[in-house]
């Protein structure tokens, strides 16, 4: 039985990710499900013949009573499988039937293709010419392969110009230079880290084609087992059209985006900050949290990280009579934790929960927190197995300082997207009306860990808000979308990346640590996990 090796992580407050490490992969193998038989009869007990949901198996609306009183949904037998192939959407579709939210999840290789049809996207597709003609872009992220990342975008625009905005300590600087070194079409934007153990987290495309312009927001390094088989959230703009007017949305995301772009103080952002300010963002419907490094005071404290999410949820959500909502649970989804202190009340149910369960009158409650980190049972039967692991950078040291946070936590499990064994990778936070969870009144994407690098913590008297890293996600409220609240299961559904209710940690679930061995049990693949091989 062979061991895996830990690849060498550096984790700091939660925030690092574990260094990108090679795999070898062959590109026709894929883990096939087994197949079901057909469902013989699309008749209900009433003697009612239902129509056959052209998405079958791979529905999200199953959950929906409506839609399954009225459509059948046969398993993926053969005549199934020929279906959904003739039913394989363009990139182009995938966006549009994202609609409104724009809400999708990354493609899984070793799952059925069907599942990856419904709110799924991949890189290559992100990039596919069929959105237009490329006339240039920008890639913000904390890991790069350049060579995948080229392999990504379509032949015909890998010799247009690109910018890599990356963190700027000198090993990734000469990393990053020695990558793109063969690419003259490749400028490099270091981004400036004043405060030790920061990180350049962003995840975030600019995509200018000659129709417009392109923002994508997303949870994924720019490497091959992050786009493979874990599961990762993309929020994709409309590509807005160039204007000769300053077109803002209701949520304000250009003058948000272009606050954020301008704590950069980058030379090679330039190009960005007039390009975005000559574009019509009118069509977004988003607003945008995001944290840069820095002590914020003054007019800047509400600008960044949680007191700019607090902020933002108490002027958009505007809810009648919402002490109802007062007690609703909030549910924090991340794949690493920081140091949060000796106990819950230290910053996490104290600075950050005020902030996350803000409405637009103050309340003294306190709603319950509920926790998704993946367990070492997660990691071991995942697609990748223990390698999994090596993207989730929850250390002993923390973890042995903060043994009361395993109260909150809850295992990972997404069934009904089909990704339960599709390691999380991505970063979401929510608020359920009740605990029943069949609405929610907010829901946030991020490449924001638990982490108060990532999201800030106040200082001298909560005058003063201190942030480490860079980050950037979208919030959508209902308000934008002219709803009360996020119904999940009615139609259109909003697309939750995990099933709820949560399932809490059981006494036999331990939370998945990045440098434990873990020889008990060998993983998906007949492998064990050894940090120090």
């Amino acid at each position: 039985m062979t061991t895996n090796k830990r690849t060498a992580s550096s984790v700091l407050n939660g925030d690092i990710e574990t260094k990108k490490f090679k795999t070898e992969i062959d590109s026709t193998s894929s883990t096939s499900t087994t197949v079901k038989e057909s469902i013989p009869s699309s008749v209900d007990e009433n003697n009612t013949k239902k129509k056959t949901c052209e998405y079958g198996e791979a529905c999200y609306r199953q959950q929906n009573s409506k839609h399954t009183a009225e459509y059948d949904h046969p398993s993926t037998g053969a005549s199934a499988t020929t279906k959904n192939v003739s039913k394989r959407l363009t990139p182009v579709n995938k966006i549009d039937q994202s609609e409104p939210y724009r809400f999708l999840l990354s493609t899984v290789h070793g799952i059925q293709d069907n599942y990856n049809q419904q709110n799924a996207i991949s890189l290559k597709e992100i990039l596919s010419v069929e959105h237009g003609q490329l006339i240039r872009s920008a890639q913000f992220n904390y890991m790069f392969d350049i060579e995948f990342l080229l392999e990504q975008y379509p032949l015909e625009f890998r010799l247009k110009p690109l910018l890599i905005v990356h963190g700027d300590s000198r090993h990734d600087n000469q990393s990053i230079k020695n990558q793109c070194s063969p690419y003259p079409q490749i400028e490099i934007c270091p981004a400036r880290l004043d405060i030790p153990f920061g990180t350049h987290h962003t995840k975030m495309m600019f995509l200018l084609y000659e129709t417009g312009l392109r923002i994508v927001i997303h949870t994924a390094n720019l490497i091959l087992q992050d786009w493979r088989q874990k599961t990762q959230g993309i929020w994709i703009s409309p590509i807005c059209p160039k204007t000769n007017d300053d077109r803002e949305s209701k949520t304000n995301f250009k003058k948000d985006l272009l606050e954020y772009i301008e704590r950069y103080r980058a030379r090679q952002l330039q190009f960005w900050q007039k390009t975005i300010n000559e574009h019509d963002f009118s069509s977004i419907n988003v607003h945008l949290i995001s944290s840069t490094p820095g002590r914020h005071t003054g007019p800047d404290l509400n600008k960044f990280g949680h007191l700019k999410l607090r902020q933002t949820l108490k002027n958009y959500l505007n809810l009648d009579k919402d002490e109802q909502y007062n007690s609703s649970p909030i549910i924090g989804q991340f794949s690493s934790i920081g140091s949060l202190g000796p106990n819950a009340n230290s910053w996490l149910t104290k600075e950050f929960l005020t902030s996350l369960k803000q409405l637009s009158s103050s309340s003294l409650e306190s709603p319950e927190l509920k926790l998704i980190y993946p367990t070492v049972e997660n990691v071991r039967t995942s697609l990748e197995g223990y390698m999994a692991g090596g993207s989730l950078p929850y250390n002993m040291q923390n973890a042995m300082r903060q043994t009361w946070l395993v109260n909150y936590l809850h295992r990972w499990k997404a069934d009904h997207r089909h990704r339960s064994q599709a390691s999380p990778h991505i970063k979401t936070y929510l608020r359920a009306t009740n605990d029943q969870f069949k609405d929610i009144l907010w829901f946030l994407v991020t490449s924001a860990n638990l982490s108060k690098a990532a999201w800030g913590v106040l200082e001298k008297n909560n005058t003063q808000l201190m942030i480490r890293s860079y980050e950037i996600g979208v919030l959508y409220t209902p308000k934008q979308f002219s709803k009360a609240t996020f119904s999940l299961p009615d139609s259109p559904s909003f697309p939750i990346p995990y099933d709820l209710p949560p399932v809490k940690y059981q006494t036999s679930d331990k939370p998945w640590i990045v440098d434990v061995a873990y020889k008990d049990k060998p993983d998906s693949h007949g492998n064990m996990w050894d940090p120090s091989d």
